[in-house]
């Protein structure tokens, strides 16, 4: 666990996985490739690799058994909610396009979005509300999180799974599918708005194994999406009643 572990066995994981055959470098700016690749030497150059790579990548795992844990936090006046569950699917799954775009449906357009519009601004029971996918090499997680007063935690849970059933069982409107695209191709740019940013991208789709330019790719697959093909994703690996929760707060009397 990690209360076990000791600072000699930090820096022999350092060790053993921080090595050159497993860096990406990304250089931004005004600057040649001979410029960057003197200074990268210069600074980089005696770092050696010793022994095979290490495995660096979390394997495939099942889906998740639903679960409920409390984690209590009595400096918390509202409780802060996270509903999560493991996907059998990796960033390069056909299926992450359209999953993507139907969480843009749900969350990420504060209240142009279904999640703040039913929980927030129609029932009054969230103080804010956001969803997201993580996708890896070989895993994803589905996560939606929410804060709320101790008594409206269940209430809240209610709509979300409604919500999440909803997107499985009828195709969303030609509205919310029009403004989920307009959000998504919006951000691909945003995204790329400071060379910090873009930076950064270049590493994540360098070290994940994505083209870099990724971008333009995604924005052609999002415009062709239909509200079928956002149906058959979500009805396909959704799980609304399989989610783990895991509520922080004030200890319930």
């Amino acid at each position: 666990t990690v209360s076990g572990l000791r600072l000699k066995d930090v820096r022999a994981y350092y060790k053993k996985v921080f090595r050159p055959d497993m860096t990406t470098i990304v250089v931004i700016g005004k600057v040649t490739p001979a410029e960057a690749k003197a200074v990268i030497g210069k600074y980089f150059g005696a770092w050696k690799a010793a022994g095979p790579q290490p495995p660096a990548v979390l394997p495939r795992v099942p889906d998740n058994a639903p679960s409920a844990t409390a984690v209590p936090d009595k400096s918390r006046v509202q409780d802060d909610v996270v509903l999560a569950e493991t996907l059998r699917l990796n960033r390069f799954s056909p299926a992450y396009y359209p999953l993507e775009l139907g969480n843009h449906v749900l969350g990420g357009g504060f209240y142009a979005t279904r999640l703040y519009r039913d929980l927030r601004e129609n029932a009054g029971l969230a103080y804010y509300v956001d969803s997201s996918f993580e996708f890896g090499k070989k895993r994803a997680v589905y996560m939606i999180n929410y804060g709320c007063a101790p008594g409206n935690v269940a209430k809240a849970r209610a709509i979300v799974i409604h919500d999440l059933k909803q997107m499985r069982e009828r195709p969303v409107s030609p509205h919310d599918l029009r403004q989920a695209k307009a959000i998504l191709l919006r951000e691909i740019p945003l995204a790329e708005s400071s060379t910090e940013s873009i930076a950064l991208n270049l590493i994540h789709r360098s070290t994940i194994g994505l083209p870099l330019d990724e971008p333009e790719i995604a924005a052609r697959h999002y415009v062709k999406l239909t509200a079928q093909d956002v149906q058959k994703a979500f009805a396909g690996w959704i799980r609304p009643d399989g989610l783990a929760e895991v509520t922080e707060g004030a200890p319930h009397e």
